[in-house]
């Protein structure tokens, strides 16, 4: 007695329809991202890259060059002292340019090296900015020549001294030479 199996049977495992080819289950539609998920992912990236826009713009949060507001009290109930006048009026003082003080600073803690490289600076720039996220200085000076000329060793000494100068967590400083050419750069 012949049995046939009942409709709707398939045997197992299933059989390809054709008989030389192996069978291949059919694939599950892929599905893709929900609109929400989309959106959420949009806005959390516009969030991040204006807060990053905004510490790189907004400059630095140093409160050392700042000035300090007076300690007189004003609140009420208490007694404000008045201001003490000085015995002699104040001179105004000529704040040093970068470069001077970059000079100043190599004069006191430079090798002999770093004192004669240091006397060809003319002009530093971003020191004083800094947001420990991406700070960058430059160093601008009169040798001549690029990376690739006889000065590029003396403009990595100064980069080498001035990540001495300044420190930072995540910063770059340039060395140029007279015709605004790289001569040198550094981390600092």
């Amino acid at each position: 007695m012949n049995q046939q199996p009942p409709p709707g049977h398939q045997p197992y495992p299933p059989q390809s329809p054709h008989p030389c080819q192996p069978y291949v289950p059919p694939q599950p539609p892929k599905k893709g991202m929900s609109t929400g998920a989309i959106v959420a992912i949009t806005l959390g990236s516009v969030f991040v890259a204006l807060i990053l826009l905004g510490a790189l713009v907004g400059g630095s949060s140093d409160t050392a060059s700042r000035p300090k507001a007076p300690a007189a009290s004003t609140a009420q109930g208490q007694d404000a002292k008045p201001a003490e006048k000085p015995a002699e009026p104040a001179t105004p003082v000529k704040e040093q340019s970068q470069a001077d003080q970059f000079k100043e600073f190599v004069a006191k803690n430079g090798t002999p090296q770093e004192k004669t490289a240091a006397e060809h600076v003319t002009r530093i720039q971003g020191a004083d900015e800094q947001n420990d996220l991406l700070d960058t200085a430059e160093i601008h000076t009169d040798y001549a020549g690029g990376l690739l000329g006889p000065n590029a060793g003396k403009g990595k000494l100064l980069a080498s001294v001035f990540a001495e100068w300044r420190q930072s967590k995540n910063g770059l400083v340039t060395v140029y030479d007279k015709d605004g050419e790289i001569l040198a750069n550094g981390n600092y």
